[in-house]
């Protein structure tokens, strides 16, 4: 009972951190609302896949809050459907490649050596090669219809920036008393990198995975966007696609159904970016002095 206390107190201690920053903590909210929304709230709202060719491109009605789409599906409840793909896409993308990052990178920049020549070189010629051009050449000899692969892909090749920052950060931290402190104890290189230095670089860290969901989720919706990623299912990043190969842009009421994945991914990102100033009050004590 008293470790359960502990963890609710912890909780609770965080949560009232998070409110110092109102625009961090908005979007905080709003993240957890879309989560809610796309996890939760799928399992409430069914979704539309029945064509009805004399509601296509309705405009919003108290029946169909955002209209409907090319084929006269309510596309509320493909927005409501469509954020669980590009989630856990963006997340599996943003977790691989922000724990290499920061597993090679701190131990790239306390070790140095050959480990650091080592390292340093691959992230160099990872970093050389264009990302996106890279998908689309990938796209014609490896079928990306698992989403889990896709996001195991995108993390794959998204650390070597994070990496060089966070071998900067650890080149810096390794002068500090308390690493040398480490070192006279003989307490081991593993404990000093995942004990001592990760643990300060937390607030960097946090804002660092908040910003590779952001990227991962604009590769994802480009990569279905050109078509490189077979249509599974009515994501955003699909609407966006066959709203653009259905000529829509050429109906005038079809400005809700255009919209809509827009404006769902750019809000989702909106929140991501903003929540980080939250994020960093919780690990960065030094800034709740100033809030």
């Amino acid at each position: 009972m008293d470790r359960i206390s502990s963890i609710v107190t912890s909780i609770w201690k965080s949560l009232k951190l998070l409110t110092y920053n109102k625009v961090g903590f908005a979007g905080f909210l709003v993240v957890i609302a879309i989560v809610l929304m796309t996890y939760v709230g799928s399992r409430f709202v069914e979704l539309d896949t029945k064509t009805k060719v004399d509601q296509i491109y309705i405009t919003p009605s108290l029946e169909h809050p955002l209209g409907t789409d090319h084929q006269g599906r309510d596309v509320w409840t493909q927005i409501v459907h469509g954020g669980k793909d590009v989630i856990y896409v963006a997340f599996i993308a943003a977790l691989l490649s922000t724990t290499i990052a920061v597993s090679f990178g701190t131990l790239s920049g306390f070790v140095g050596g050959t480990v650091d020549a080592v390292v340093m070189a691959v992230t160099d010629i990872i970093l050389t090669i264009p990302q996106f051009p890279l998908l689309a050449v990938l796209a014609a000899f490896i079928s990306f219809s698992s989403l889990t692969f896709l996001g195991v892909l995108l993390g794959l090749l998204s650390w070597p920036a994070l990496l060089r920052a966070v071998r900067s950060q650890a080149l810096s931290l390794k002068q500090r008393d308390f690493i040398e402190a480490a070192r006279a104890l003989d307490l081991g290189i593993w404990h000093i990198v995942f004990r001592e230095l990760v643990p300060n670089m937390m607030p960097y860290i946090v804002v660092s995975f908040a910003l590779a969901m952001t990227g991962a989720v604009y590769a994802q919706a480009g990569l279905v966007f050109l078509g490189l990623v077979p249509i599974q299912s009515a994501n955003w990043s699909v609407m966006t696609q066959l709203a653009w190969v259905r000529g829509a842009i050429f109906f005038k009421d079809s400005v809700w159904y255009i919209m809509a994945p827009i404006m769902a991914i750019a809000l989702l990102q909106l929140a991501l970016i903003t929540m980080t100033r939250s994020l960093e009050l919780i690990f960065n004590p030094r800034l709740r002095a100033s809030e």
